[in-house]
This record gives C-alpha cells, structure tokens and sequence, in this order.
C-alpha cells in the first residue's frame, strides 16, 4: 500500500514552502472577535418629539421596557437625534441594562466593536512577539476596526523586530527594526 505522503509534493520535500517554514508569526485579528450578539438602543423614539427628554415619560418607558430581550447581547446605547440628552438618562439606562447584557456602551456598533477587541488585546500576553517578524492578518470573514489595526501595530512597534500587513506570502512591510 503506497503512502499518502508519497503524493504530496509538500511531504515529499518536492517543494519547500518558505512561508510554512519560516519564524513568522500570524496575528490573527479573526481570533480575538467576540461572538456575542449585538444590538442597538437608539433612543430617539424615547423622547417627546424625538427631540426632548420629559423625565416622567423616560423613567415610565425605562420601567416597561423589555430588558430581557438583551440577554448575553453586546449593547450600544446612542441617540440618533440631535437632542441634548442628559447624563443621569444613560446612567438609567445602563442600571436596566446590566443584569442582562454581555457589555454595554454608550455609542455606536463600531464603538462598541472596537472596544471589545481593545479588551482582548488588553488580555494578550504580549511578550510573545517580543524580537518577533510579525504579519498582521489582513483578510477576514469578519469586518474588524480599522483602529484595531492600528492599535495593534502601535502594540507591536516597541517589541516587534518587523512588523508586517496581509497574508505570510503576500505582505506589505510597515516597520523593521534596524540592527
């Protein structure tokens, strides 16, 4: 019986594929996306006219409210209105929230996206690049911040021995160390 390895022209060490081979490491922005489900509170329907908040009124709809229906959910929190909205009405907001939510922000989706890849790069151990040549992923399934990206380089920049975008056979180089 022939070995599956003999057709395999990788295996077989027909071809030396320098990207597998080499020191590079992936930082895969993919990876660090949270799964929770996302929603957004606008508010604008919340308030008299779409443009004024009456306390009475706000306190009786956060009170009818269906909280639940954020359960385990990322929430942003905005007003789409150009309204003044007061501060304590976010704060209310936030209270009905927090026993259901993953997370909650007052902003928008993006907002919201982005600071939820800024606390997974809070969590990194970032010392396993350190000396590193480094290729920041560039193709995703998932839509990732264009800010993440950059934070991450500027991440990368002190400890990184060269910093690099896209996919290990197709980069762009943005930073190399001098020796």
């Amino acid at each position: 019986m022939e070995n599956q390895n003999d057709n395999d022209p990788l295996q077989s060490g027909l071809i030396n594929n320098r990207v597998a081979n080499s020191k590079i490491l992936l930082f895969d922005l993919e990876l660090l996306h949270d799964t929770s489900e996302r929603a957004l509170i606008d508010i604008k329907g919340w308030l008299f006219q779409e443009l004024v908040l009456k306390e009475k009124e706000f306190r009786q709809i956060i009170k009818q409210h269906d909280w639940s229906q954020y359960k385990n959910k990322s929430v942003a929190v905005s007003c789409s209105a150009d309204a003044i909205v007061p501060t304590w009405a976010y704060m209310l907001i936030a209270i009905a929230l927090q026993p259901y939510v993953h997370k909650q922000i007052v902003g928008s989706l993006q907002e919201l996206d982005t600071q939820l890849y800024r606390e997974k790069l809070d969590q990194l151990d970032w010392q396993v690049y350190n000396q590193a040549r480094v290729v920041i992923k560039g193709c995703s399934k998932i839509e990732v911040p264009t800010t993440i990206y950059a934070e991450v380089s500027s991440r990368l920049l002190p400890i990184a021995a060269s910093i690099m975008f896209g996919e290990p056979c197709s980069t762009v180089p943005l930073f190399k160390k001098r020796p």
